[in-house]
């Protein structure tokens, strides 16, 4: 561990002390330095690299920290974070504001979240090329992306492996308009030029994506070394966990990124517009339907059916979006009864409170 850093003078910015250059290759930028002033002689920023058992691992300009997160605290891998310094050992005082959350429905189908990453500029949504790819899955997981404010990016990986790498790509793009499909490989030693090509200094990417997808073998190429374990997949297709945890690493030319565990599957927590900018092709074509209610189903002078009709739309892509669409509206209102329930519960208390209170009263 390296020698613990010291909180700023007051009212010093980052940029006049200098840390701000230490900090912009984990993505600290202008605002951040703006947010965090009022902060300075306090504190002292952070990100957090990763979360364990209730403890995170923070780096700050070159050093990196182990410290204890307060149970009234919520953090997440890619969080900054503030610092102070109490009794010669630091303490994680708050959370800075977050640009982006990556958050997926809990696995146990509860209407709740579960947060994945925070401050993410681009998710690279993974797909293997072999083996048949899942553009449900990807669809999925591009909707995602939108909704928690990142911009999605397909990453094809193994196209060594698929005689048709070039065919998936395009049903790719198909399935991902206006988004960049990438392909890469690690048969070649250019295999990878395509991706570090989007690799900007300063921003921060999360690799997402089905277990067996190549997640871990693309994050160790780019970061070149093998820092995380790789495996292959099992004899039915399906991929193993191999990463266990979410970890925030930087790369040698500049940018940072976020490795997650596989997803078997992905829960849609969708809040804003994620699904419509998924299916925008779709979104568009029902603009031009003669009735603002269309079902897209028979309705008379439906540009959706239309589309379906002369190839332009293909039908799986249409069922995968009313799928979506279904399982959003599902969530939401499980979302909604969950919180009249808290909503109830709280309010049961406090009438039980008051009635305490009244009882006890002379």
């Amino acid at each position: 561990m390296l020698s613990a850093p010291h909180p700023l003078p007051k009212g010093t910015l980052l940029s006049e002390f200098g840390l701000s250059a230490l900090l912009n290759r984990l993505g600290w930028d202008s605002a951040r330095d703006d947010e965090f002033a009022p902060l300075a002689g306090e504190a002292i920023p952070a990100r957090v690299t990763r979360v364990d058992r209730g403890m995170v691992h923070v780096i700050t300009g070159g050093n990196a920290l182990r410290i204890t997160v307060p149970p009234t605290v919520e953090v997440a891998v890619g969080d900054w974070v503030a610092l102070t310094n109490a009794d010669r050992s630091w303490r994680l005082d708050r959370v800075l504001a977050r640009r982006s959350s990556i958050q997926r429905a809990a696995v146990s189908g509860e209407s709740a979240s579960h947060l994945l990453a925070t401050n993410v500029d681009v998710m690279l949504v993974v797909v293997p090329a072999v083996p048949e790819p899942r553009l449900g899955m990807a669809e999925r997981l591009i909707a995602l992306a939108w909704d928690c404010g990142a911009t999605p990016l397909v990453v094809l990986t193994k196209a060594d492996l698929a005689p048709d790498a070039d065919a998936i790509a395009d049903d790719l793009r198909a399935a991902a308009p206006g988004i960049d499909v990438v392909a890469v490989t690690a048969a070649r030693p250019d295999g990878y030029s395509a991706l570090q090509a989007h690799l900007v200094p300063g921003r921060t990417f999360c690799l997402v994506g089905r277990s067996g997808a190549g997640k871990s073998t693309l994050a160790n190429a780019l970061l070149g070394e093998d820092r995380f374990a790789v495996t292959d997949i099992r004899s039915d297709g399906k991929g193993r966990h191999t990463t266990t945890f979410r970890e925030l690493v930087t790369l040698p030319g500049g940018a940072v990124l976020i490795d997650t565990p596989g997803l078997r599957g992905v829960g849609l927590w969708l809040g804003g517009d994620g699904l419509d900018r998924a299916f925008s092709d779709i979104e568009d074509l029902a603009l031009s339907c003669r009735f603002s209610d269309c079902g897209h189903h028979t309705e008379p002078g439906c540009a959706v059916q239309a589309a379906l009709d002369d190839g332009t739309l293909a039908e799986r892509r249409l069922q995968s979006w009313r799928k979506l669409q279904r399982e959003a509206a599902w969530m939401a209102r499980r979302t909604d009864a969950r919180l009249r329930a808290e909503e109830g519960r709280r309010w049961k208390a406090v009438s039980m409170e008051m009635r305490r209170s009244r009882r006890a009263r002379p």
